[in-house]
């Protein structure tokens, strides 16, 4: 693996990176369902993790460093809640936990490693499907984080944010699309967010700029028979500045086993000259 260092230090010609983004609805639960096992095969470079629900006294040494990474947290300060995590194979020159926004960083929602020219970041934008003042929330994060996201685009470096974006974008991203037209998740504004993140600020859906008419879910409710059916919704993105996302050669959504309400999703970057 020595490439792998040289190349997520910096991209070179060599660049060649795995990266999994996963909501894992409770770092415990989805540690006792077989996360880990199944992690220690997949071979990545960076693992992405939502919704924690723990803090640091709640997980193992296992959960804060797997064997061969390095784990860094954002925890919620509300047990049993939200949460992000990164692991990275490499050490980052820094780790920032935060936007600098109180009322969000409470919740544990953002944290950005930052290599020497090239940035990954584990999001878990709010939902705001339990009631009218969750979907404020969630508007006033998606305000705040506009901004945010302009500077990143701005900056010069390659960015990939990985995460729980909790918004299908297209009809193409849910099954029943016709029924959730107001329902939180899919309303016009939060879908009109998106598309001037990708129109306007130039960030890109990698997995919609590989499979641009592939129908696939990232999220199932647990209500009904919507895995065994089929019925979801993709809300788990990897979205990219457009030099790594030129990069992305492949990615996947593994359904075989299920830790989550949600399924982990797989980016592989090379640079089409190596």
């Amino acid at each position: 693996m020595v490439a792998v260092i040289i190349m997520v230090c910096s991209i070179t010609q060599s660049f060649f990176m795995r990266i999994i983004t996963v909501n894992l609805n409770g770092i415990r639960s989805a540690a006792a369902k077989g996360f880990y096992e199944w992690l220690a095969g997949q071979d990545a470079d960076i693992v992405c993790m939502q919704e924690l629900k723990a803090q640091e006294a709640d997980i193992t040494a296992q959960m804060i460093a797997p064997s061969g990474y390095h784990g860094y947290f954002h925890y919620a300060e509300k047990k049993g809640y939200s949460g992000v995590g990164l692991y990275c194979r490499i050490q980052p020159r820094q780790v920032v936990a935060g936007l600098g926004i109180a009322e969000f960083d409470s919740e544990g929602r953002y944290l950005c490693a930052d290599f020497s020219n090239f940035s990954v970041v584990s999001l878990y934008l709010p939902s705001g499907s339990s009631g009218e003042d969750r979907q404020a929330m969630k508007f006033k994060f998606m305000s705040a984080f506009l901004p945010h996201l302009r500077e990143l685009r701005a900056s010069g470096r390659e960015v990939i944010i990985c995460g729980d974006w909790n918004i299908a974008h297209q009809e193409i991203d849910l099954k029943n699309w016709r029924g959730n037209k107001k329902n939180s998740g899919f309303l016009p504004e939060e879908r009109a967010w998106l598309t001037e993140i990708f129109n306007e600020v130039g960030f890109v859906d990698v997995f919609r700029k590989l499979y641009p008419s592939q129908q696939a879910y990232t999220w199932w409710s647990n209500r009904g028979q919507a895995w065994a059916k089929d019925v979801g919704w993709r809300i788990d993105y990897q979205i990219a500045t457009p030099g790594i996302a030129e990069m992305a050669q492949s990615a996947s959504i593994y359904k075989a086993q299920r830790f989550s309400d949600h399924a982990p999703l797989t980016v592989d970057y090379r640079d089409s000259s190596s």
